[in-house]
Parts: structure tokens; C-alpha cells; sequence
């Protein structure tokens, strides 16, 4: 499995989404009031570009003329065709038993656990010499690095 950092959390103002290439695949990133989901942005019915589509809500009427509004922006529609697609879980609105876009797991981590996680392991000597190689007189010059904030990561299967 892949593990994507996609944005930091205020890049993607709520209401918001942003596509991001991950892993060769187009992804729609969501930010629904807080919560972050994940949708291949590729409709199901004819591979159109799902999540360049307009978010909308549900619109329900229990009686005719009595209708109300939900859901606002958690509904998006592909640009091809019309078809509905539950953004919160890929569910299609024009064919629920057979047909959903396709989701993938979504969570805000913080810059220092993302670092954390990808240091190597605390016994490894930068200091020691490399197989095959001469160490040269020569230091480049460093400069601290902040991993302040919390950022959107995606992870793909596979």
C-alpha cells in the first residue's frame, strides 16, 4: 500500500476538494465540513472526470410539493452524464446495488509523526563510512526543518 501525502489541511478549504495525481492514478481529494475523502476521479458509467463535477445535496419529497434539502455538497455529479455519487462513500444515486465510484482511506497526521515515521532507524551513523566510497573533505551546509502543521494522506492499495 501506498502512502500519499496530498495536502496540508488548510489547502483544502471545507466545501473544497483538490485532484492530485497518486501512485498513477487521478484522485479527488474532499474536505466535508472537517472530514477528508478520497474518490478516483473516474466516473464508473463511461471513465469521465468525476470529480471535476458539481457538488450538490439531496433534494426529497416524501408527498408531491413537499420536498427537502440535505446532504449540501456531499453529492457530486459527473460532468458527462448527470449521475450522483455519495462523495462520503462512492455510493451511486442512479444505480445503488451495482455501481459506486471507488474510495480510498483519507487521514490528517501531523508533519512530526510523518517524519517520525519516515526516519530511518535511530542506529544508523550518518557519520560512517559508505561501502565503496571515499569521504571527501567537504560538508554542505544544513539548516533545520520545521514538520509543524497537519497534512491530508491518502493511502492507496496495492
Amino acid at each position: 500500500m501506498g502512502r500519499y501525502v496530498v495536502a496540508s489541511v488548510d489547502e483544502i478549504q471545507p466545501g473544497g476538494r483538490k485532484i492530485v495525481d497518486v501512485g498513477g492514478l487521478s484522485i479527488g481529494v474532499f474536505n466535508l465540513n472537517g472530514d477528508f475523502f478520497a474518490l478516483r476521479n473516474r466516473c464508473p458509467h463511461q471513465g469521465g472526470p468525476l470529480c471535476e463535477g458539481k457538488l450538490w445535496g439531496l433534494l426529497e419529497a416524501r408527498v408531491p410539493g413537499e420536498f427537502a434539502f440535505s446532504r449540501r455538497g456531499e453529492i457530486l455529479t459527473c460532468g458527462w452524464h448527470g449521475w450522483e455519487f455519495d462523495v462520503r462513500t462512492g455510493q451511486s444515486w442512479c444505480d445503488p446495488r451495482r455501481l459506486r465510484a471507488r474510495t480510498y482511506p483519507v487521514r490528517v497526521e501531523t508533519g512530526s509523526h510523518l517524519v517520525a515515521e519516515a526516519a530511518e532507524p535511530a542506529a544508523d551513523d550518518p557519520s560512517a563510512p559508505i561501502a565503496g566510497r571515499v569521504k571527501g573533505p567537504y560538508v554542505a551546509e544544513t539548516y533545520p526543518v520545521s514538520t509543524d502543521g497537519r497534512y491530508v494522506v491518502v493511502e492507496i492499495p496495492g
